[in-house]
């Protein structure tokens, strides 16, 4: 890696796990709720949120703690509770779309090359 960690790194990446829980969690309502439209508003701020990790850190390591936060709270959702039943029921295809989806999003916010840096010059090459 070539960025040092400090403490605000640190900072953003807390945050960045913070915010992939919750949008985890609000995922897993909405995708149980409104079963088509739901899913793709469930994936889109799912890509917004790995997107931004992106972004914001210049590297995959952003989306991987925006992407551990999202796993967490889909596996903590999903385990049934002491009763024997579940917290929020997950009948039907559109969790494992939710899952399957949204790991691919992950990767492919990871592997995605950024705009380079460096100024971009208006001079043609000679042929």
């Amino acid at each position: 890696m070539s960025t040092a960690w400090t403490p605000a790194r640190i900072a953003v990446l807390l945050g960045l796990l913070v915010l992939g829980a919750l949008t985890g969690a609000a995922g897993w309502l909405v995708v149980d709720l409104w079963f088509p439209g739901g899913l793709l508003l469930a994936l889109f701020a799912l890509f917004g949120l790995f997107l931004a990790g992106r972004i914001s850190t210049g590297t995959g390591v952003g989306v991987g703690a925006a992407a551990v936060g999202w796993f967490v709270s889909y596996v903590v959702l999903s385990l049934p509770r002491p009763e024997g039943d579940f917290l929020l029921g997950s009948s039907g295809i559109g969790m494992y779309a939710y899952l399957l989806g949204g790991s691919a999003i992950a990767v492919i916010c990871a592997t995605m090359r950024l705009f380079p840096d460096r100024p971009v010059s208006a001079v043609r090459p000679r042929a």
